[in-house]
């Protein structure tokens, strides 16, 4: 048993998954005596979201209470981070729209149909994601209404200055906490999802197979267009640099994402390109990469616009204006309070899901493929970091440049 435990979790989830197919095909329809153990686990997912989102938003906004002091920088940076972040949901969002992912397999996912199809009103919609009720928001577990108020509340903290000490070590605290019992559940995972895969192969159709290359296809082309399309432009087009030479010099930062599927494993690593291959100065990257880090995430912000449309069409649900706003929106937020805890994406999954009020029977066949469409994700991750410092760096001598050409000309 020492030896099973000491095993990495991407390792253990892998063999759980593997048991799950063995036991799916060999016990067939008699799988589902033993489902029980992933609807505990599915329990303890769910009691989770309200306050690990709450917490871990709130407290990521507390964490910039210093950015008065670097005014100029840290507006640069949360600007870049919070555009990039929409555009990459956007282009997830726009990428499964076009390969329709699940479309063909609506109904044959085990839980379907537990919640019908809905006709938004985008005013109406928006009406209601704002809390009339906070308490009522968060004990009736109304994410999109916890979201927004996690982040008024954080704000309210940074306003407060010195005055709200107290609460934002109150509220950093919280939000460890829930790191670490995140992370408590998430040992549980290879065992919870053995039995929901297990259930899950009794019942699978063929049609669900090629929906499933769909998705994986959607999510890959997601990562593949951020990393040959997007940043590039980002990076000719607002920061003068070249995109080849910014790969060549960022190539050990990726290798280090893509292999760990870690951002904070990365992390060292990003920091030393930035600093001996790029010569960026150490008070931007030593800013931008930390930040970037922890609330900039493009490859899981893609990847949720992917997931928002295959659930959608797996359920049936009317994919409407209203609701493509809410799958960009949600791909900002969610990736930006995604906890740094290996598997954390099939938490998020699981608040993206319960924010859009779908069953969670997804969540087995998501956490199947992850350590698989994890590499892109975390390669994103790390490489829209360092796309961020390299723009910020270049900005900020662009407007030193113009100050001291401006100065002599003003005094002469």
């Amino acid at each position: 048993m020492k030896w099973w435990f000491r095993r990495p979790l991407y390792l253990q989830i892998f063999v759980g998954i593997l048991a799950g197919v063995g036991l799916g095909l060999w016990l067939g329809p008699r799988a589902v005596h033993i489902k029980f153990l992933g609807d505990i686990f599915l329990r303890l997912l769910m009691m989770l979201m309200v306050p690990l989102t709450f917490f871990t938003l709130t407290s990521g906004l507390t964490k910039l209470e210093n950015l008065r002091s670097l005014r100029t920088l840290g507006g640069m940076t949360l600007l870049y981070y919070a555009a990039s972040s929409l555009v990459a949901a956007a282009l997830g969002t726009a990428v499964a729209l076009l390969l329709q992912p699940g479309k063909n397999a609506a109904g044959l996912l085990y839980g379907a149909g537990q919640a019908g199809a809905e006709t938004f009103s985008f005013r109406e919609a928006l009406i209601s994601w704002f809390p009339q009720n906070p308490f009522q928001a968060l004990a009736q577990g109304n994410m999109l209404q916890v979201i927004i108020l996690s982040l008024i509340l954080g704000v309210g903290l940074l306003a407060m200055g010195p005055r709200a000490d107290r609460l934002v070590r109150l509220v950093n605290d919280a939000a460890d906490l829930m790191i670490v019992v995140t992370e408590f559940v998430i040992k549980t995972a290879p065992y919870g999802i053995m039995a929901l895969v297990a259930n899950m192969v009794a019942n699978l159709e063929v049609k669900m197979l090629a929906e499933v290359g769909l998705f994986l296809l959607a999510d890959t082309a997601s990562m593949l267009l951020l990393l040959a399309l997007i940043y590039p432009l980002i990076l000719s087009l607002l920061a003068k640099a070249g995109p080849l030479r910014f790969y060549r010099q960022s190539a050990p930062a990726i290798l280090v994402a893509g292999s760990t599927t870690s951002s904070g494993a990365a992390l060292p690593v990003a920091m030393s390109v930035a600093d001996k291959a790029m010569g960026l100065p150490e008070k931007i990257w030593g800013f931008t990469l930390p930040l970037g880090a922890t609330i900039n995430q493009n490859g899981m912000a893609a990847a949720i616009g992917v997931i928002g449309v295959f659930a959608a069409n797996l359920y049936g649900f009317k994919i409407t204006p209203a609701l493509l706003v809410q799958f960009v929106f949600l791909g900002l937020v969610l990736s930006a309070g995604t906890a740094g805890v290996k598997g954390s994406g099939v938490v998020i999954s699981g608040i993206l899901l319960q924010t859009l009020n779908m069953p969670l029977a997804l969540i087995p066949l998501l956490a199947s493929l992850w350590p698989v469409i994890d590499i892109g994700h975390t390669i994103c991750n790390v490489t829209g970091d360092l796309v961020g410092t390299v723009l910020v760096a270049s900005r900020l001598r662009s407007d030193t440049g113009k100050s001291q050409t401006a100065g002599p000309a003003a005094n002469s």
